[in-house]
């Protein structure tokens, strides 16, 4: 197949038998121009199949396209498509495009993902802060940028940011299996240093240090290395003396490597286990989950940021978005089935 050239403003214009300016003008302020020119130029056009380039007029006029940029983990992850879809159906309906990109969730490819897309000079940038520090971004904030943070704040950055109610979540996650008669409660995430994990960490122990369980250290499984699989973590801590009646896993990940441990070692539905993230087959197999809406959180970012794009000197905010918990049978165990099985 032979591949042709793309048609110009300026292929256009012969056709049609106008100058250039005159072809820029009908793309930009039909009004001005005459109908029937207006009706030469998009037949031009069409034989031609040209498309106007908006990106590139606006770069000429050195001012902002209506391109919103969003930057966000792995793909295969069933959060970040989620929520990219919730960024776009907003984005939307309010004239604006979006364009994604991936970090595979590594703070080395942040910035260089960054720079390529701030080089299409958007309208405003969304990211899940990955690397320890977004002050590279500054000084496109000063020029006019806007920045959100979504998941996770951005760090030695002014930016809005929007995350999940992550403490309250694990928090009452726990403060429910307290009540149901458990103490040896374990937690398990990776990974473990992030924002979202840390928060969630302190839910889950400022539950348990409310009814007087100040260490938790020996139920604890922290890790900070997204190669290695959570279940050799999950399979140490059930095989202690004093293993956990009750399991908290911190993201999807690990709750469906725990379900896999939990099969292996014929558990038989003794170890209750409660997840944060909900997943697609969580309702077939079960598991009780600590849920949120994903869609209504990129949402809830798209709005902030076409906010901000209209009040770029306005104070900051940092939102929160609500989780709540999915009763479905596994967070609903009692230590004493897991004693008597």
């Amino acid at each position: 197949m032979t591949v042709q050239q793309r048609a110009t403003l300026e292929d256009v214009a012969r056709l049609a038998g106008v100058s250039s300016k005159t072809v820029s003008r009908v793309f930009t302020h039909r009004d001005l121009v005459a109908p029937e020119t207006v009706e030469r130029v998009l037949g031009a056009a069409k034989r031609l199949r040209f498309r106007p380039n908006p990106l590139a007029r606006n770069l000429r006029r050195g001012g902002p396209t209506n391109t919103i940029g969003f930057i966000m983990g792995e793909l295969n992850n069933p959060f970040y498509y989620k929520l990219a879809a919730g960024i776009e159906r907003e984005l939307s309906s309010h004239g604006f495009s979006l364009v994604v990109a991936t970090t595979d969730d590594t703070a080395e490819g942040e910035e260089r993902v960054a720079d390529a897309l701030l080089g299409q000079r958007l309208g405003a940038l969304l990211l899940i802060p990955v690397a320890d520090d977004q002050s590279y971004l500054e000084g496109e904030r000063h020029l006019g940028t806007p920045v959100i943070a979504i998941d996770r704040p951005a760090r030695n950055l002014v930016a809005d940011s929007i995350v999940l109610e992550n403490h309250r979540g694990v928090f009452d996650a726990t403060t429910r299996l307290l009540e149901r008669g458990h103490r040896r409660i374990g937690y398990i995430c990776n990974p473990a240093s992030v924002y979202t994990q840390a928060e969630r960490l302190r839910g889950y122990r400022d539950a348990l240090a409310a009814y007087g369980i100040r260490d938790s250290s020996a139920w604890e499984r922290l890790e900070d290395d997204l190669s290695r699989p959570a279940d050799g973590l999950i399979a140490d801590l059930l095989d202690r003396d004093d293993a956990p009646t009750a399991v908290i896993t911190g993201n999807n990940r690990v709750t469906i490597d725990a379900l896999r441990v939990l099969r292996d070692l014929h558990d038989d539905g003794r170890t209750a286990l409660v997840g944060f993230d909900d997943f697609d087959t969580a309702d077939v197999l079960g598991v009780t989950v600590i849920s949120y809406d994903p869609l209504a959180l990129g949402k809830a970012a798209a709005t902030l940021a076409i906010e901000r794009m209209q009040d770029p000197a306005g104070f900051t905010r940092q939102l929160e978005m609500p989780t709540w918990i999915v009763e479905r049978g596994t967070g609903e165990r009692t230590p004493a089935e897991r004693t008597t099985a």
